[in-house]
This record gives C-alpha cells, structure tokens and sequence, in this order.
C-alpha cells in the first residue's frame, strides 16, 4: 500500500493507468462502514484508492472540525489489512492555497434538509469532492447511503458536470442494535448510545407502517417525529422524499424513502430508509 500526500504525486500515479480504478473518499476515523465501501471497490476495480481528508470547508463556524475524531496510523492500519493500494491524504494548505476563490454548488438541493441546518456545507463537499475526482481519476467512486442527500447531491453534480464516473451508492452498515456507524458516535456516552437508538428505530416504525397500508406521508413523520421526542432526541427534521430527486412526497410510493436527522446530546446524527 502506497501513501500519497503530494497532489501531483497522486495525480502522475492515476493519470497513465488503463486498469479501472475505484476511489473511496473518506475524513477518517475509519469504521466498517468505511470499510465496506472499499471491500465493493476492490471486488470491483483493479485498483483502490482511498482518501483521508478532513475537509475544512464542509463545517460551519460552530461545528466540530477541531475536535473531529482522527487517527491516521489506525485508519492506515485498517486499509492495509483491507488490501488498499493507495491512500491520499493531502493537506489542506495543499487543497485550499491562499488565493483559493473557486467553489461548486449544487443549487436547491443543497439548501434543504440537512443543508438548512448546515449552511454552505454541501458547497464544501462538491468542490472537494470534484477535486479528489478531478486528482484521483476514479472510474467509480463508492458512496455510503447513510448520507442519502450527499450521494444524491453528488449525483447530481457528476451529472450535471459531465464527470467521466460512475458514483456506487453502497447499503448503510448497522450496529447490531440498528444505529448506523458514524464517525460521531465516539461522541456519545452510554446513556446517549441509548436514546440514539431512537433514530432506527423511527424508520423502522415507518416502514413497518407504510408496509401495512400506511401511505400518509404527514402521519408517518409525526409518529417518527414523536418517537424521536419520547427517547429524548432533539429533532432536526424528518422528512419523506422522493428517492431520485429528495422533493417532498406527500403519499407513499415505491421512491419514498425518510430522512432524519437529530441531536442526541450536543451529537448530530442522521439516517435513512427507503419504505417500500
């Protein structure tokens, strides 16, 4: 396994090559989630590429960039055991020089849901991640589903931008109890694991539900809503969508899918279902 930090390094690396590479961005803090996105690249491309970049611009002035979990030496560990060819984790004075004035926003979708709550935190994850593309070169780039809006976002951007990829949305890992893996979850206590819980267990109640015939939209997300409330998460939104585009859908059908997201404790968390 080769580690790059060089931009022009990783670019001279993916730029001659005809095998298909796969590429799995990352802020680290690695976690099976992560993981299995590289599985899927390496069963399905000739070579892996995974980047570990805490990326500044996707926080807002009062998030927790500085207190982000990190530990390359383990998360170098992990890819290696993986079978990883090359792990890129540039600086962010290397990918945001001074001078640095160009940014990529994908308008309206980008300003619901979580992007309400986050400000200008989607323009940040474009623009680096149609860096990392425009550096790595991938044939494929493997998503996590978690982040249902930012896979769709991305989506939408390697669409509209004419990116030569194709972006592979990968199924949300689980705890054995439901919640989702998240680099966050360090954050929460054992009574925060807990009530944490809430959020699959909301999605859960919801697509039980529409699968029994409940097809209202409003009512499902006052009985998630409410669930969310009894356990003790403050909610953020919960919302059902449609699939393909993250528009609202009032009556349930084959693309809708819920997100939410809460805060348990001072600890945002998000997650999704599609429910039929």
């Amino acid at each position: 396994m080769l580690q790059i930090n060089s931009l022009q390094e990783m670019q001279e690396i993916t730029y001659p090559t005809g095998s298909r590479i796969g590429f799995v961005p990352t802020m680290g803090y690695l976690h099976e989630g992560h993981l299995s996105l590289v599985d899927a690249s390496r069963k399905e491309c000739k070579i892996t590429v995974v980047s570990i970049f805490i990326n500044p611009a996707q926080f807002g002035p009062n998030e927790d960039l500085a207190s982000y979990p990190r530990d390359l030496e383990r998360d170098l560990n992990l890819l290696h055991e993986r079978g990883v060819d090359y792990v890129f984790f540039p600086s962010s004075g290397q990918m945001y020089p001074d001078g640095y004035h160009s940014w990529v926003e994908v308008e309206e979708l980008s300003n619901i849901l979580c992007g309400a709550s986050r400000p200008g935190h989607f323009r940040g994850v474009c623009t680096v991640v149609l860096k990392l593309i425009n550096l790595v070169r991938p044939h494929r780039m493997y998503m996590g589903e978690k982040d249902y809006q930012q896979l769709t976002i991305l989506r939408t951007m390697a669409v509209d931008l004419n990116l030569p990829l194709r972006i592979v949305g990968c199924p949300i890992v689980r705890e054995p109890d439901g919640l989702a893996k998240s680099s966050r979850n360090v954050y929460l206590d054992q009574s925060q694991r807990q009530i944490a819980r809430s959020l699959s267990e909301a999605l859960q109640m919801a697509q039980s539900q529409a699968r029994s015939g409940i097809l209202d939209s409003a009512e499902l997300i006052r009985q998630a809503t409410e669930h969310l409330q009894s356990r003790g998460a403050r909610v953020d939104y919960v919302s059902i969508v449609d699939s393909r585009t993250l528009m609202p859908h009032a009556q349930i059908d084959e693309y809708s899918r819920m997100l939410l997201a809460a805060y348990v404790g001072k600890t945002r968390l998000i997650d999704n279902l599609q429910l039929l």
